[in-house]
């Protein structure tokens, strides 16, 4: 395991250029990933609606709006956390790349208040082919909810990114920032008023699950959506909902877990700083979940505890292990913050744990990810000397159109998908799903709970990059 002083700022900035190789639509005149062309330009057509742009998720051709929700809510806190810190250059592109997968939401929700888009594109024809974004022949389905039906996951999820774009973009674009919360109120409407998970309609189940199911039910996306109108807005309806709606919604259990499928966490410490900062006493209860949280961190500290791995990665059953990482990594540096501010230490028990101590739990995970780990390896890729090369991933896997003009159609990128060479296009910044409980990773394309990046593991990154791209020096 090697042991390096990092560089923060370039893994910042290249964890932001992951995001341009993954967007779907009209590529711009800037784009900075020269192997990308556009891409998904019907989507929406059957619908008379436009669709296009936003995000692949992951390594496939689909557009998932409820993965896709939750980076963009990551990249808005990420940017309202520690966007003073970023660089401006940098700024600007987390700002764009948040814009990017925004401005889809709101196309998403633009038949509001009776019709919400969840997904774009066939995910059983899309993972049957090894096709490059730009040559997709399988249907782009889009996936349509229509009330009353229900999509309460998906459209507080929604709720949650909009409101969170419109903090971050509020003092460069006041307009824009409007736009995004007055969508959100009507996105919110549509979640509250119409309760129930969209993977029960029966119209769409076979074709969002086994993908994106949420398999911890839609309540918490609801309490997550109206935390953040709370916060974009300061409206005290919002306080009341998160507060009466704690115990009828399950919210009450001690949870440690944040990810796209589970806001818990995230939740909690969220509404904690209107305990902390604002003496909001009536919410004591998720200050006390979100402490709760935070020892199951300290090893040190009294109680059940989250698992690490030999090497220092926070553990969790099931793939893609560095969702878990960098998701509550972020936590821990925001409950930091908030702590610091108020000058505070978290309670563990008989043990007072201060904030740098949180910070110091953070970067062991930023550092393993980096490469202080029994690999040896970076886990983005493109930094360091030495990452992953077969990564699970369509379009970095296949030649570009640069390279290989002609259409490589469904079945013709199999010869690539199980080619033992190195992708010829690096998706630059791209964290990968990680290794297992054993520290141990194969550089294995086909393996794709280990070798897939995604947008939402990216997402939480960016901040944590940026708070220690700041404080280089911190240990």
């Amino acid at each position: 395991m090697s042991s390096k002083q990092h560089d923060y700022s370039d893994a910042l900035s290249k964890s932001i250029l992951f995001f341009e190789g993954q967007r779907s639509g009209y590529l711009p005149n800037d784009q900075r990933v020269p192997w990308r062309r556009n891409s998904g330009l019907s989507d929406g057509w059957t619908h008379n609606t436009d669709l296009t742009g936003g995000y692949y998720d992951a390594g496939d051709n689909v557009k998932f709006n409820f993965p896709m929700a939750f980076t963009t809510t990551m990249l808005a806190w990420s940017v309202i956390e520690f966007g003073e810190l970023m660089p401006p250059p940098e700024l600007r592109n987390a700002l764009v790349a948040l814009r990017w997968s925004s401005d889809y939401l709101l196309k998403s929700v633009s038949q509001l208040p009776n019709r919400i888009f969840v997904q774009v594109g066939d995910p059983i024809a899309d993972h049957n082919c090894w096709e490059r974004p730009e040559d997709m022949d399988t249907p782009r389905t889009a996936y349509v909810v229509n009330a009353p039906n229900p999509a309460s996951e998906v459209a507080g999820e929604i709720t949650a990114a909009l409101s969170a774009a419109s903090i971050a973009v509020r003092s460069s674009d006041p307009g824009y920032s409007q736009t995004l919360l007055q969508n959100a109120v009507k996105t919110f409407q549509f979640a509250d008023m119409h309760r129930g998970a969209y993977s029960s309609n029966d119209d769409i189940k076979n074709d969002v699950c086994p993908f994106y199911c949420d398999f911890n039910g839609f309540q918490d996306e609801l309490l997550w959506g109206a935390a953040w109108l709370r916060k974009a807005t300061g409206d005290e309806s919002y306080l009341s909902y998160i507060e009466s709606n704690r115990e009828p919604f399950g919210a009450s259990e001690n949870v440690d877990e944040f990810g796209w499928d589970n806001k818990i966490g995230g939740l909690n410490v969220l509404v904690s700083k209107e305990v902390i900062a604002g003496n909001m006493y009536n919410l004591e209860a998720y200050k006390a979940s979100a402490e709760s949280f935070m020892c199951s961190l300290v090893p040190e500290s009294p109680g059940q505890h989250v698992e690490y791995t030999p090497g220092g990665l926070l553990y969790k059953p099931g793939g893609s292990q560095l969702q878990h990482a960098t998701t509550i990594s972020f936590l821990l540096l925001v409950y930091a913050q908030y702590l610091s501010r108020s000058s505070l230490s978290l309670n563990c028990g008989s043990l007072s744990v201060p904030p740098d101590h949180l910070r110091r739990l953070a970067k062991k995970q930023v550092d393993y990810i980096l490469g202080e780990n029994p690999m040896g390896l970076s886990y983005m890729v493109g930094y360091g000397d030495r990452y992953p090369k077969r990564i699970h991933h369509r379009g970095s896997s296949l030649p570009s159109i640069v390279d290989h003009p002609g259409t490589i159609g469904c079945k013709d990128g199999s010869v690539y998908f199980n080619s033992t060479e190195p992708n010829p296009n690096v998706l630059i910044g791209a964290v990968v799903g990680g290794p297992e409980e054993d520290d141990k990773y194969d550089d294995d394309r086909s393996d794709f709970r280990k070798s897939e990046p995604t947008t939402y593991i990216n997402a939480p990154f960016v901040g944590v990059l940026a708070y220690f791209a700041a404080n280089p020096s911190f240990s």
